[in-house]
């Protein structure tokens, strides 16, 4: 079976080695942190445990033997048929550990970075194999929300995105193509906007922080989590798309005419919204409310595979 070799194993790493394990690679896994790199197995196991009860895992024991840690960085990326590094998102630090996984990593080998918004070319500029290092960006937690942003430089061969694509197709996971760097990629860009608007909305006095979430919960998530913003308006008028841009474009042209000011995401506007947020949850409270997230995603997605594909 193909190797992988997973470099930083926090919560995106960890995640990384279940989505890789259960699809039968066998994963090398290395942190900075030896803590870490040790605690990793163990962490990895259990998370594949929690996803076989819905399915999602049919041998989580059998998927848990194919994590082992590796006693270095170039032990963890030698010899293996792919990298993901999920390390600190500095640029400094970026830089540094790509220059070790250029040299110790076997040529011809793709390396991707689950960086959520530091674009390739930023870190891979001066690398000898800098055409197959590129963005591979999950979203967390990724071994229970599959999609995965594919962002290279200008001199990221083309190869390399495809053979990307095809390994993260291979384990499950759905990757997208980001065809021209642009910061903070696809998701993240559409999540700042909807972030910056409810904290305006709530900070502004329009609703409290409670229904605002309640909106995206039982609204627009609810009905995004099949569908896109695409096939979302197609739906929402007799002609489709441009039919929904004649009706109602100039209605949302209006709504998001009004640009975002730093007043948004400043200190007096931020304690409006924890006032209206009223919670102020402990490690081990934001622990059980990840792992509830985690069970409710786990459910979803188990019930859109065995769901027909949405009609294209």
């Amino acid at each position: 079976m193909p190797t992988v070799g997973l470099v930083g194993v926090g919560l995106i790493g960890r995640a990384c080695a279940n989505v890789f394990a259960r699809a039968g690679w066998d994963v090398k896994v290395w942190d900075a942190n030896p803590e870490a790199t040790a605690a990793a197995p163990k962490l990895v196991a259990e998370s594949l445990r929690d996803l076989a009860r819905h399915g999602l895992v049919k041998e989580p024991e059998k998927a848990a033997t194919r994590v082992r840690t590796a006693a270095s960085l170039d032990d963890c990326v030698g010899g293996v048929d792919f990298v993901q590094e999920s390390g600190p998102e500095k640029i400094d630090d970026k830089i540094a550990i790509w220059a070790r996984l250029d040299a110790a990593t076997p040529r011809g080998t793709v390396i991707a970075s689950s960086t959520s918004g530091i674009v390739t070319s930023r870190f891979t500029e001066g690398l000898k194999g800098r055409d197959r290092c590129l963005v591979a960006h999950p979203v967390n937690p990724p071994h229970v929300v599959p999609i995965v942003e594919l962002s290279g430089a200008a001199w990221t061969s083309p190869e390399t995105v495809k053979r990307a694509r095809a390994v993260f197709e291979s384990v499950g996971q759905v990757p997208v193509e980001v065809k021209k760097e642009i910061d903070g990629f696809l998701l993240n860009r559409l999540q700042a906007v909807l972030l910056s608007e409810a904290l305006r909305l709530v900070g502004e006095g329009y609703c409290s922080a409670e229904d605002l979430d309640k909106t995206i919960a039982h609204g627009l998530g609810l009905r995004w989590s099949f569908m896109g913003p695409f096939a979302t308006i197609e739906l929402n008028a007799p002609g489709g798309v441009p039919d929904y841009c004649a009706r109602f474009g100039k209605l949302m042209l209006g709504l998001s005419s009004r640009p975002v000011t730093e007043d948004v995401w400043g200190p007096e506007n931020i304690a409006r919204v924890l006032q209206s947020w009223g919670r102020a949850p402990n490690p081990a409270e934001v622990a059980d409310k990840s792992r509830w997230r985690d069970e409710r995603l786990a459910a979803l997605q188990a019930h859109k595979r065995a769901q027909k594909p949405f009609p294209s």
